[in-house]
């Protein structure tokens, strides 16, 4: 003759079987490396600052960042780059790699930028774009005073 097993039982095997999913599952790992030429320059990441370069971050989401690197003697970079999500992270893929896979996965990336050294304008060039921003203030206060 057959026993049903008692609530408790069926209580206590649910969590031994939750417990182990939860300790033995995987997990993602995701890492950006910001690399540049010349090294030790400054980074920023969507406006925080990360460290000087070669600098390596964990992040958590994919999408569009803004990056800027500065280094005196070198013109300031402002750019945007995209990191795009690997298909272990989409569903339901990213319940398979996160919870059930009992492997690590790494996900690294990568960036190389290369600063251009500082090139001071020229004096020339410095006296022609005030002169054109000069007329173009000028042909604004002539319109703000003209009734209208």
């Amino acid at each position: 003759m057959k026993t049903k097993p008692s609530l408790k039982t069926v209580r206590i095997l649910i969590t031994v079987v939750l417990s182990t999913t939860i300790f033995a599952c995987g997990c993602v790992e995701r890492k950006l490396t910001i690399d540049t030429e010349p090294q030790e320059a400054l980074v920023y990441l969507n406006d925080e600052e990360i460290g000087l370069s070669p600098v390596t971050i964990e992040f958590n989401w994919y999408g569009d960042y803004k990056v800027r690197i500065e280094k005196q003697g070198f013109e300031t970079l402002d750019t945007h780059r995209s990191l795009i999500a690997p298909l272990h992270d989409h569903f339901p893929f990213d319940f398979i790699a996160g919870v059930l896979n009992p492997n690590r996965i790494i996900d690294s990336y990568q960036w190389n930028f290369a600063l251009s050294p500082y090139q001071p304008p020229l004096r020339d060039d410095l006296i022609k774009a005030a002169g054109v921003m000069r007329k173009k203030n000028i042909e604004e206060l002539k319109q703000e005073d003209s009734p209208k």
